[in-house]
């Protein structure tokens, strides 16, 4: 068949329609996959109707377009220089793009591209629209052209909707990595209950940190969260009335935490990151995934003398996606807690409105382009 069906969003602030369009064909270095399952991020709904107003600075693709930025799927085709991904192959598509050729691209730190842009969501330079044009398809249809090298190979133990919510388990992970996060170290999570703060304390146990304390304000989320491991998982609401710094050091013989993953979103109050950062060890590691945004008033002369790091961390790599596949096949990372809610392509305006009534991080919302 020469055409596929898409969603694609034709006016900012609009809904989704369906359209028919050109199906792709892969470039030397390209696959297509035939996509089976696309996560609706959380932050989609901001992305279509907001963004171009609060982040000019981060460019949408051209419209009309194909949303869609988690997605899993079968290798459907190959292009003539593939030399090792198969047809039949099952993978998760890190949409991580950038240019290939720039300062931070030879030196291998593509995240730090100008350009660099995720497929089927949204680009951080004025270089995007080149890479929006090689790489139209996000996850919302039926095919989806992808460089090769942006493929995770995905074992038989994890299924299409727990592979396409890799990207937020990606965030999480890489940012546990910069931390020097492992079998040493006590690891807090605000916003233990949300999308990015479940993948931190899922990655967490699986590196196999001692003790994983997480923080946020639902009692009910908080204490399924403490169901996945009682030994080494323990809970704080932030609507308890006690001293977090206070709670944290009587769960780390008075030391304070080694790593703190900050998973807090645009919305939240700046104290709970102060509290946080006021929760760590001497030589702690804090690193943002959540991008609170009200400034902090760091006291830049404490955080010297005690040696207290804070990080930011965008995405992660394809060999950090490897990583995590190999972790659930493995079964230290443990996919089995997501509540998959499922939607073919048809139903994905009525998918993304039920995301105002997920149930936190554990609701996993999944739209199935395939037929």
């Amino acid at each position: 068949m020469s055409t596929m069906r898409a969603a694609r969003l034709h006016r900012i602030g609009g809904h989704f329609q369906i359209d028919e369009v050109d199906r792709p064909t892969p470039g030397p270095r390209d696959v297509i996959i035939q996509v089976q399952a696309c996560n609706l991020v959380p932050n989609l709904s901001n992305v279509i109707t907001s963004y171009p107003e609060w982040f000019p600075y981060l460019p949408l693709p051209a419209l009309p377009a194909i949303f869609g930025l988690d997605a899993a799927g079968i290798v459907a085709e190959v292009g003539a220089q593939v030399r090792n991904v198969q047809v039949g192959d099952r993978v998760y598509l890190n949409p991580g793009r950038d240019s290939g050729d720039s300062h931070a691209s030879r030196r291998g730190e593509r995240i730090n591209d100008p350009a660099y842009t995720f497929q089927g969501y949204f680009g951080f330079g004025e270089g995007s629209q080149q890479i929006f044009d090689d790489y139209p398809h996000g996850g919302l249809c039926e095919y989806q052209k992808a460089p090769a090298d942006g493929l995770v190979i995905l074992p038989d133990e994890v299924s299409f909707e727990q592979a396409c919510r890799f990207g937020y388990l990606g965030t999480a992970y890489s940012a546990l990595r910069k931390a020097r996060a492992g079998s040493d170290t006590i690891v807090l999570v605000s916003g233990g209950t949300g999308t990015l703060g479940v993948g931190a304390v899922l990655n967490a146990l699986a590196m196999g940190a001692p003790k994983v304390l997480a923080v946020a304000r639902d009692l009910q989320r908080l204490e399924r969260l403490r169901e996945l491991d009682p030994r080494r998982v323990f809970t704080f609401s932030l609507d308890s009335g006690q001293s977090l710094p206070e709670w944290v050091r009587s769960h780390s013989d008075g030391l304070g935490a080694d790593v703190f993953i900050d998973a807090i979103g645009p919305g939240a109050p700046k104290q709970t990151s102060l509290d946080g950062i006021d929760s760590l060890r001497r030589g702690g590691r804090m690193v943002d995934i959540g991008g609170m945004s009200e400034p902090l008033p760091l006291e830049m002369f404490r955080l010297m003398c005690f040696q207290i790091s804070v990080i930011g961390s965008l995405w992660f790599s394809v060999a950090e996606g490897q990583d995590m596949a190999a972790m659930a096949a493995a079964g230290t990372l443990d996919l089995s807690l997501f509540d998959n809610e499922v939607y073919p392509l048809d139903e994905v305006n009525e998918a993304l409105s039920s995301l105002e009534h997920r149930s936190g991080g554990f609701t996993n919302v999944v739209v199935r382009p395939a037929a």
